[in-house]
């Protein structure tokens, strides 16, 4: 991996991150010394989904960084104007954004509601590209701009579309957006997407994809954060339009053992593969 750009003294402005992958990359760069601000809806705990825009920010904070946690609705257009407007107010501008955000409902045609459709297209598509856009201007102004994006690659295995099509359309969305930032930006801003080999241990993924069970066959979130923080201190010039995998960044950067990311009984062998690989 080519050598990077330092995060301390970044400001990320985050889709999500009140736990899961989003909150372990909040926490990841408030290590490095980022400015970590995040769009997210739990404002109580909830007892299916452990944790807060309140205990994010907490842990942003004991890691070092700064946090503006902001409670709001990335489908809301004033929601993310707000976002921006207090993030730059309270940190001076914009040099990354994160789409973390995502809804996740694994059914196919005839079988999916509009509604849940309409749900992942708002938070996943939507989302993506009106966070961008709303920070468009200040990234165009950062010394370091990068818009990272939580998509796969563009994988033309049809199983993907035989058995949940309606996901599958919202998160290549959210991939192929990114890459539209990287080829209209070209140089000027880098745009890249990071995706994970396998499961990852989150709370969505225990309760939509794997069950409990199958976080014996997980890594844990921070391999994700690790990826992404090495992706973020590259340049435009360096990588930008690329699809990453959270194993292969780590491998490059010289990382070879990665048996500290197992989830609590995982081993390596009985790791399964992400949805889109």
């Amino acid at each position: 991996m080519t050598s990077q750009h330092s995060l301390s003294g970044l400001t990320i402005l985050m889709s999500g991150g009140s736990r899961g992958i989003g909150s372990a990359i909040a926490v990841r760069a408030a290590c490095a010394g980022a400015n970590i601000a995040f769009v997210a809806k739990t404002d109580v705990p909830d007892p299916r989904l452990p944790g807060t825009v309140h205990t994010a920010a907490a842990a942003i904070e004991s890691a070092g960084g700064r946090a503006l946690p902001i409670i709001g609705d990335i489908r809301d257009d004033e929601t993310i104007t707000r976002a921006v407007t207090q993030t730059v107010d309270r940190f001076g501008g914009i040099d990354v954004v994160v789409n973390n955000a995502s809804a996740i409902t694994l059914s196919g045609i005839g079988e999916l509601s509009l509604k849940r459709y309409d749900l992942m297209q708002d938070i996943n598509t939507r989302g993506t590209f009106a966070l961008i856009s709303a920070a468009l201007p200040h990234l165009l102004e950062s010394h370091h701009p990068h818009v990272l994006t939580l998509s796969p690659p563009l994988n033309p295995d049809r199983r993907w579309l035989a058995e949940y099509a309606p996901y599958t359309v919202s998160k290549y969305g959210m991939t192929m957006l990114t890459l539209g930032v990287a080829e209209q930006y070209h140089e000027r801003i880098a745009a890249n997407c990071l995706w994970p080999r396998t499961l990852i241990a989150t709370a969505a993924v225990q309760n939509v994809v794997a069950g409990a069970e199958g976080m014996c066959a997980a890594r844990r979130p921070e391999i994700m954060a690790d990826a992404a923080a090495i992706i973020l201190g590259l340049t435009a010039a360096q990588a930008t339009g690329r699809c990453f995998i959270d194993e292969d960044v780590l491998t490059e950067a010289g990382i070879s053992n990665l048996d500290r990311y197992l989830h609590d009984g995982a081993t390596a062998t009985n790791l399964e593969p992400d949805l889109f690989l």
